[in-house]
């Protein structure tokens, strides 16, 4: 059971506002030069909304991948030489990154049936153009016990790679409860 948060509905909401009035203003507005620059800082929110959301959606994907125990859809979410930091070890290359996954993460333990979930109001996004940074909680639940069986936090270093965000550096950290 993945709990959606608000914010995944409420930044597809404000993008598909921002499309429509996009819509709506490109063509009375695109016959002066001064629309033309409202045109584009539309076109530039847009953008940024359209990015938070991708990047929102590693964060969904990852902890899809972990209670589902999917190791393909893990690692479609980090770049070919991406670095991953945790349990002070260098992971460097999604070879190595899929072996931790598989081998060592106890989320991904075939005994272990657990719900990865995070406190939306936890994910910190930076946006900075085609590079962002990302931190998140996982809280990993037992379905059984309805108890936190594990917690970590996690902060990732992306980029937009080909149209695609992508985790290119990781480390792992301790994570709280607590606000």
């Amino acid at each position: 059971m993945l709990i959606r948060r608000p914010l995944q509905l409420s930044a597809l909401l404000i993008v598909g506002v921002l499309a429509a009035l996009l819509a709506v203003l490109v063509v009375p507005l695109t016959a002066s030069g001064r629309a033309s620059a409202r045109v584009a800082v539309l076109d530039a929110a847009t953008q940024r909304e359209a990015d938070l959301y991708e990047i929102d959606q590693i964060e969904v994907n990852f902890h899809r991948a972990t209670s589902t125990h999917d190791l393909n859809l893990m690692m479609s979410l980090w770049a070919p030489g991406a670095v991953f930091n945790i349990d002070q070890q260098t992971l460097t290359g999604k070879t190595q990154i899929k072996h931790w996954f598989a081998t060592e993460n106890k989320a991904f333990k075939p005994h272990d049936h657990w719900e990865s979930d995070t406190p939306s109001y936890k994910i910190k996004i930076n946006l900075y153009g085609d590079k962002a940074t990302m931190y998140f909680e996982c809280h990993y639940i037992d379905p059984k016990t309805e108890k936190v069986v594990a917690r970590a936090g996690v902060t990732h270093t992306l980029q937009k790679i080909n149209g695609t965000w992508l985790i290119t550096n990781s480390a792992g950290s301790n994570a709280t409860l607590s606000p």
